[in-house]
Protein backbone atom coordinates (compact mmCIF):
# COMPACT_ATOMS: atom_id res chain seq x y z
CA UNK A 1 0.00 0.00 0.00
CA UNK A 2 2.05 3.03 -1.26
CA UNK A 3 -0.18 5.41 1.35
CA UNK A 4 1.48 3.47 3.96
CA UNK A 5 4.63 3.48 3.29
CA UNK A 6 4.47 7.02 3.03
CA UNK A 7 2.94 6.95 6.10
CA UNK A 8 5.84 5.04 8.23
CA UNK A 9 8.28 7.27 6.44
CA UNK A 10 6.51 10.35 8.34
CA UNK A 11 5.51 8.14 11.68
CA UNK A 12 9.38 8.02 11.83
CA UNK A 13 10.22 11.44 11.08
CA UNK A 14 7.74 12.88 13.83
CA UNK A 15 9.04 10.00 16.05
CA UNK A 16 12.67 10.92 16.16
CA UNK A 17 11.50 15.12 16.45
CA UNK A 18 8.87 14.52 18.97
CA UNK A 19 12.08 12.76 20.78
CA UNK A 20 14.19 15.77 20.36
CA UNK A 21 12.19 18.25 21.11
CA UNK A 22 11.41 16.81 24.69
CA UNK A 23 15.07 16.90 25.21
CA UNK A 24 15.08 20.74 24.25
CA UNK A 25 12.22 21.31 26.88
CA UNK A 26 14.08 19.42 29.63
CA UNK A 27 17.32 21.30 29.16
CA UNK A 28 15.60 24.69 29.20
CA UNK A 29 14.76 23.64 32.83
CA UNK A 30 18.59 24.42 33.43
CA UNK A 31 19.43 28.06 31.82
CA UNK A 32 22.60 28.39 31.01
CA UNK A 33 23.51 24.47 31.43
CA UNK A 34 23.07 24.98 34.94
CA UNK A 35 20.54 23.92 37.91
CA UNK A 36 18.66 27.52 38.65
CA UNK A 37 17.93 27.61 42.73
CA UNK A 38 14.50 29.26 42.50
CA UNK A 39 12.15 27.84 39.95
CA UNK A 40 9.93 31.15 40.08
CA UNK A 41 13.11 32.71 38.10
CA UNK A 42 12.48 30.25 35.31
CA UNK A 43 10.95 31.80 31.99
CA UNK A 44 7.07 31.46 32.06
CA UNK A 45 7.15 29.89 28.59
CA UNK A 46 8.82 26.46 29.80
CA UNK A 47 6.19 25.86 32.25
CA UNK A 48 3.94 25.37 29.07
CA UNK A 49 5.69 21.78 28.24
CA UNK A 50 5.83 22.75 24.38
CA UNK A 51 8.43 20.45 23.59
CA UNK A 52 7.07 18.10 26.47
CA UNK A 53 3.76 17.86 25.51
CA UNK A 54 2.77 19.80 22.44
CA UNK A 55 5.74 18.57 20.06
CA UNK A 56 6.56 15.67 22.37
CA UNK A 57 4.02 12.83 23.85
CA UNK A 58 1.07 14.41 21.76
CA UNK A 59 2.83 13.89 18.20
CA UNK A 60 3.20 10.24 19.53
CA UNK A 61 -0.56 9.70 18.66
CA UNK A 62 -0.13 10.40 14.89
CA UNK A 63 3.50 9.09 15.22
CA UNK A 64 2.17 5.75 16.23
CA UNK A 65 -0.35 5.96 14.30
CA UNK A 66 1.46 6.31 10.84
CA UNK A 67 3.55 3.52 11.88
CA UNK A 68 1.22 0.81 11.83
CA UNK A 69 -0.72 2.20 9.14
CA UNK A 70 0.35 -0.05 6.61
CA UNK A 71 -0.55 -2.85 8.54
CA UNK A 72 -3.82 -1.26 9.97
CA UNK A 73 -6.81 -3.26 8.05
CA UNK A 74 -9.18 -1.58 10.81
CA UNK A 75 -10.10 -5.00 11.56
CA UNK A 76 -12.13 -4.98 7.96
CA UNK A 77 -15.73 -3.52 7.43
CA UNK A 78 -18.69 -5.55 7.48
CA UNK A 79 -16.06 -8.70 5.92
CA UNK A 80 -14.50 -6.19 3.38
CA UNK A 81 -10.76 -5.90 3.65
CA UNK A 82 -10.43 -2.73 1.61
CA UNK A 83 -13.26 -1.10 3.81
CA UNK A 84 -11.11 -1.08 6.49
CA UNK A 85 -8.24 0.27 4.88
CA UNK A 86 -10.05 3.51 4.31
CA UNK A 87 -11.31 3.28 7.17
CA UNK A 88 -7.87 3.29 8.77
CA UNK A 89 -6.33 5.89 6.19
CA UNK A 90 -9.37 8.27 7.44
CA UNK A 91 -8.48 7.81 10.52
CA UNK A 92 -4.98 8.51 10.15
CA UNK A 93 -6.52 12.20 8.81
CA UNK A 94 -7.98 12.72 12.22
CA UNK A 95 -4.80 11.51 13.51
CA UNK A 96 -2.69 14.13 11.34
CA UNK A 97 -5.32 16.86 12.39
CA UNK A 98 -4.18 16.11 16.21
CA UNK A 99 -0.41 16.36 15.60
CA UNK A 100 -0.99 19.83 13.21
CA UNK A 101 -3.25 21.51 16.36
CA UNK A 102 -0.39 20.46 18.71
CA UNK A 103 2.29 21.75 16.77
CA UNK A 104 0.40 24.85 16.42
CA UNK A 105 0.92 25.41 20.21
CA UNK A 106 4.05 24.90 20.38
CA UNK A 107 4.51 27.24 17.70
CA UNK A 108 2.65 29.93 19.39
CA UNK A 109 5.20 29.04 22.71
CA UNK A 110 8.49 29.05 20.99
CA UNK A 111 7.55 32.03 18.47
CA UNK A 112 6.59 33.91 21.40
CA UNK A 113 9.42 33.16 23.93
CA UNK A 114 11.86 33.87 21.33
CA UNK A 115 9.79 37.61 21.08
CA UNK A 116 9.74 38.11 24.78
CA UNK A 117 13.23 37.40 25.85
CA UNK A 118 14.16 34.85 28.36
CA UNK A 119 13.48 36.05 32.39
CA UNK A 120 16.38 37.09 34.23
CA UNK A 121 18.24 39.20 37.02
CA UNK A 122 17.98 42.79 35.51
CA UNK A 123 20.15 45.87 36.74
CA UNK A 124 17.90 47.16 39.20
CA UNK A 125 18.73 43.55 41.43
CA UNK A 126 14.82 42.07 40.36
CA UNK A 127 13.58 39.38 37.98
CA UNK A 128 11.77 40.21 35.09
CA UNK A 129 11.79 40.57 31.39
CA UNK A 130 14.15 43.44 30.14
CA UNK A 131 13.47 43.52 26.64
CA UNK A 132 10.74 44.32 24.59
CA UNK A 133 9.10 43.02 21.25
CA UNK A 134 12.43 40.99 20.37
CA UNK A 135 14.78 44.29 20.71
CA UNK A 136 17.59 42.22 22.08
CA UNK A 137 17.91 40.26 18.41
CA UNK A 138 19.14 43.25 16.90
CA UNK A 139 22.55 42.96 18.91
CA UNK A 140 24.03 41.34 21.71
CA UNK A 141 24.42 45.14 23.16
CA UNK A 142 21.11 45.19 25.36
CA UNK A 143 22.37 41.14 26.53
CA UNK A 144 24.01 43.10 29.13
CA UNK A 145 20.53 43.67 31.15
CA UNK A 146 20.41 40.24 32.01
CA UNK A 147 23.22 39.63 34.50
CA UNK A 148 21.78 35.98 35.55
CA UNK A 149 21.69 33.39 34.82
CA UNK A 150 24.60 33.10 33.29
CA UNK A 151 24.33 33.00 29.08
CA UNK A 152 20.93 32.33 29.35
CA UNK A 153 19.66 34.73 26.89
CA UNK A 154 21.46 32.11 23.99
CA UNK A 155 20.52 29.63 26.09
CA UNK A 156 16.58 30.26 25.50
CA UNK A 157 17.54 31.62 22.39
CA UNK A 158 18.77 28.49 20.71
CA UNK A 159 16.56 26.03 22.17
CA UNK A 160 13.35 27.88 21.41
CA UNK A 161 14.45 28.07 17.57
CA UNK A 162 15.97 24.39 17.65
CA UNK A 163 11.74 23.77 18.66
CA UNK A 164 10.36 26.48 16.11
CA UNK A 165 12.08 24.73 13.40
CA UNK A 166 10.63 21.34 14.77
CA UNK A 167 7.35 22.74 14.76
CA UNK A 168 7.46 23.71 11.27
CA UNK A 169 8.83 20.43 10.19
CA UNK A 170 6.28 19.00 11.83
CA UNK A 171 3.24 21.05 10.76
CA UNK A 172 4.60 19.90 7.23
CA UNK A 173 4.58 16.38 8.13
CA UNK A 174 0.87 16.11 9.28
CA UNK A 175 -0.27 18.08 6.48
CA UNK A 176 1.04 15.84 3.90
CA UNK A 177 -0.12 13.18 6.24
CA UNK A 178 -3.93 15.06 5.34
CA UNK A 179 -3.54 14.77 2.00
CA UNK A 180 -1.42 11.20 1.70
CA UNK A 181 -4.58 10.27 4.03
CA UNK A 182 -6.93 11.58 1.67
CA UNK A 183 -5.54 10.14 -1.35
CA UNK A 184 -5.29 6.62 0.22
CA UNK A 185 -8.63 6.86 1.03
CA UNK A 186 -9.89 7.31 -2.62
CA UNK A 187 -7.44 5.07 -4.05
CA UNK A 188 -6.71 2.12 -1.34
CA UNK A 189 -5.65 -0.25 -3.68
CA UNK A 190 -4.03 1.73 -6.79
CA UNK A 191 -0.60 0.02 -5.94
CA UNK A 192 -2.42 -3.11 -5.10
CA UNK A 193 -3.82 -2.81 -8.78
CA UNK A 194 -0.25 -1.65 -10.30
CA UNK A 195 1.16 -4.84 -8.88
CA UNK A 196 -1.22 -7.08 -9.89
CA UNK A 197 -0.79 -6.01 -13.20
CA UNK A 198 2.78 -7.13 -13.10
CA UNK A 199 3.01 -10.56 -14.46
CA UNK A 200 0.95 -9.72 -17.62
CA UNK A 201 3.32 -6.42 -18.33
CA UNK A 202 6.40 -9.37 -18.19
CA UNK A 203 4.28 -12.01 -20.48
CA UNK A 204 4.00 -9.16 -23.30
CA UNK A 205 7.44 -8.47 -23.30
CA UNK A 206 8.28 -11.67 -23.40
CA UNK A 207 5.70 -13.11 -25.78
CA UNK A 208 4.94 -10.18 -27.62
CA UNK A 209 1.10 -8.39 -26.90
CA UNK A 210 -0.62 -10.46 -30.13
CA UNK A 211 0.50 -13.96 -28.40
CA UNK A 212 -0.75 -12.78 -25.16
CA UNK A 213 -3.89 -11.41 -26.67
CA UNK A 214 -4.88 -14.59 -28.49
CA UNK A 215 -4.90 -16.48 -25.41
Amino acid sequence: MCAGDCAKCLGIALLFLSTLAFLCNILLFFPGGKEIGNIDHLSQEVWFFEGILGSGFMMLLPAKMFLDLKYNDGCGCCGIRSCGKRFAMFSSIIFAVIGFLSAGYSFIISFTSIRKGPKCLTDNNEWGYPFHNGDYLNGKSLWSKCREPENVISWNLNLFSILLVIVVIQIVLCATQVVNGLLGTVCVNCCKVGRGLGPYFSGWASQGWPAVLVE
